[in-house]
């Protein structure tokens, strides 16, 4: 008899929530959905931070919608982080990334320790809330004093839910503190910076057992244990690049969703000058790969749009963004004025106004500037990455929930002068739940992970149309290159 067991995956965005249940066995691979939960940060007097006790609850309603499982495993964003007291009690909701503490603070950091010798340790590219500079921006502060564990978002909540203390190694890569060629901590450059290391707990890898649920836990959610949780690929993005459904390795991938992660699989980092100046970033995979890319603003400048429109209808939106003129104006999707919430049309309409450009004047004309512009950085991205890394690709895929867009699907091909291959929607779940699996000895290496994606999942292709010149040319105009 065929051996069928069902993972919980516990996978947290930066807008919602969700535990999905995923069926694994020999030759067959189904992904539902248990429960979903917004994830609304909250802005206090001391600034931005995330509901963490809301998105626990959230794990626990969803664990007992799932059911009996095999094993639970917990992905989410990176670089966030929650501090411990000595009794392993929480000092305080974790803050946002978009929080504004860590403003400035890169070019304090640079004095002690310059750009180009952090990037040449670490291979992160700057963001300016990159977990190191969030904790040089708390240096001076109580809460910091008084921490003696520093737990990464979904390294917190598995402790949470099992009591163990660990660090999962693809999330800790988002911190840089991580040497990227020995998959281990940046001892030096933690030292020149004054950052105490001692405050993670050690490192684990995807597939390493994580501990059991509580007994707690396991009254509140109704499930027999011993229930075991598995560490996964933390980090969102390293589960969702796990779940391509790729048969070779000559492809570029996009994970789509607030955030757009555009760039290759590598089997060793790039750490060059060029690399740190058109800021990609190593962070580290599954089986010793790396994660080159480079971090576009996504679709969260659309979801702030529709959110200062009142929410209209995003399927009649799109329909009416595609009868609008391709490439009328377009503007960074990268730049780092948009990171902020708030009044995101006319902070657009603004960018174009002061380019010289056609100013949107409708809902449907900004949503238009807004897929042609993450199209164009996704072309972008896809291109220098295959240059930098002198690794050619044939097909770009696309995975998450930017899979739904079908206009942006077809712009991003359409710009990039190659096929997309858009699927799964889930990724990061599938991702997750097939790192259960295995663990539990059900499918094989990575390989063989893609291979039952690729057997089990309908992705849809997007063939380029018209004229791939007339992208480069606005990507020129953008750049100024």
């Amino acid at each position: 008899m065929s051996t069928v067991k069902s993972y919980a995956a516990v996978d947290l965005g930066a807008s919602s929530g969700r535990v999905m249940v995923g069926r694994v066995g020999p030759g067959s691979l189904e992904l539902s959905e248990a429960h979903r939960f917004p994830n609304r940060p909250v802005r206090v007097p001391e600034g931005l931070r995330w509901d963490v006790l809301g998105l626990y609850r959230g794990v626990l309603d969803g664990l007992r919608a799932a059911g009996q499982v095999a094993s639970v495993g917990v992905d989410s964003w990176a670089v966030d982080y929650g501090l411990l007291d000595a009794d392993g009690a929480l000092l305080g909701n974790p803050v946002h990334y978009r929080d504004a503490r860590t403003e400035g603070v890169a070019e304090k950091v640079w004095a002690t320790l310059p750009a180009e010798e952090l990037y040449a340790a670490t291979g992160l590219q700057y963001a300016p809330f990159n977990t190191l500079y969030q904790l040089a921006a708390a240096r001076d502060t109580a809460q910091l004093a008084a921490a003696r564990r520093l737990l990464l978002v979904p390294d917190l909540l598995t402790y949470w839910l099992t009591g163990e203390l660990g660090t999962e190694l693809t999330n800790a890569s988002t911190t840089q503190l991580v040497d990227p060629r020995t998959r281990d901590w940046a001892h030096g450059v933690a030292g020149r910076l004054g950052i105490d290391l001692g405050l993670f707990p050690p490192l684990r890898l995807p597939g390493d057992p994580a501990g059991v649920l509580r007994p707690e836990v396991l009254q509140e959610t109704g499930l027999t244990g011993p229930v075991p949780v598995t560490a996964v690929g933390s980090h969102d993005t390293a589960s969702a690049v796990a779940a391509v459904p790729a048969t070779d390795g000559r492809f570029a991938y996009i994970c789509t969703g607030t955030w757009s992660l555009a760039g290759l699989e590598l089997s060793a980092p790039v750490l060059t000058e060029e690399s740190r100046a058109a800021n990609f970033t190593n962070e580290l995979g599954l089986d010793g790969t790396v994660r080159y890319l480079r971090n576009i603003m996504g679709l969260w400048l659309l979801q702030e749009c529709v959110r200062a429109w009142g929410d209209p209808d995003l399927g009649e939106l799109l329909r009416a963004a595609a009868e609008v003129p391709a490439l009328r104006s377009v503007v960074d999707a990268g730049d780092a004025a948009f990171l902020a919430p708030g009044r995101m049309p006319e902070r657009i309409a603004e960018a174009c106004r002061a380019s010289g450009q056609p100013v949107p004047s409708s809902p449907a004309e900004t949503t238009r500037c807004i897929l042609d512009s993450l199209a164009l950085a996704h072309h972008a991205a896809v291109e220098e990455a295959q240059r930098l890394a002198d690794h050619p690709v044939d097909v770009v895929h696309i995975v998450g929930g930017g899979t739904r867009n079908t206009l942006l699907c077809q712009l991003t091909a359409d710009a990039c002068g190659l096929p997309v291959v858009a699927g799964p929607t889930e990724a990061a779940a599938l991702g997750n739940v097939l790192v259960q699996a295995r663990a539990d000895g059900l499918v094989g290496d990575l390989a063989g992970m893609r291979d039952l994606l690729a057997r089990t999942q309908a992705p849809t292709r997007y063939e380029p149309r018209g004229d791939t010149a007339r992208w480069r040319q606005a990507a020129a105009r953008l750049t100024g290159r």
